[in-house]
């Protein structure tokens, strides 16, 4: 069912914790399931050098959020704003469709967080905390 890396990801989870005076902060869930991520940034000169998550849900909630922080940590802001769902799950070596929005939860923290980070700097973010909303199962598996 599940991928030998999403099995790594899930077992020795990477950059599980918060970070203290954390440079952005996101959070989401998923009502339907019941996951919950929330991603810290830790962000000097526009660079994410940290990266951060807890969540509360299932072996694919975990693997995203895990392999979501090692994807953004190093990148630019901007080049974090790129990964999609669709990245992580393929950095996964996939997920089963009912999972697939376990990706799209952790691409939504990562926005949440560079939002927050950006409305802290002074920045316009992306969109207003909140607007953000965890599109449901089927609609992840109509956009592929």
């Amino acid at each position: 069912m599940y991928s030998d890396k999403v099995m790594d990801h899930f077992m020795n989870p990477r950059n599980v914790g918060e970070i203290k005076d954390a440079d952005g902060e996101g959070q989401v869930g998923n009502p339907k399931c019941g996951d919950i991520m929330k991603v810290f940034l830790k962000v000097e000169d526009g660079i994410i050098v940290d990266a951060k998550f807890k969540t509360f849900g299932c072996a694919a909630a975990v693997a995203t959020s895990s392999m979501s922080t090692e994807l953004i940590i190093g990148k630019n802001i901007d080049e974090a704003l790129k990964i999609t769902n669709k990245t992580v799950a393929e950095a996964l070596d996939g997920l089963p469709k009912p999972k697939m929005h376990c990706s799209n939860l952790a691409e939504e923290a990562i926005k949440e967080a560079i939002d927050d980070y950006k409305k802290k700097h002074g920045m316009e973010p992306e969109k207003e905390q909140g607007e953000r909303c965890s599109r449901r199962c089927d609609d992840i598996l109509n956009d592929e």
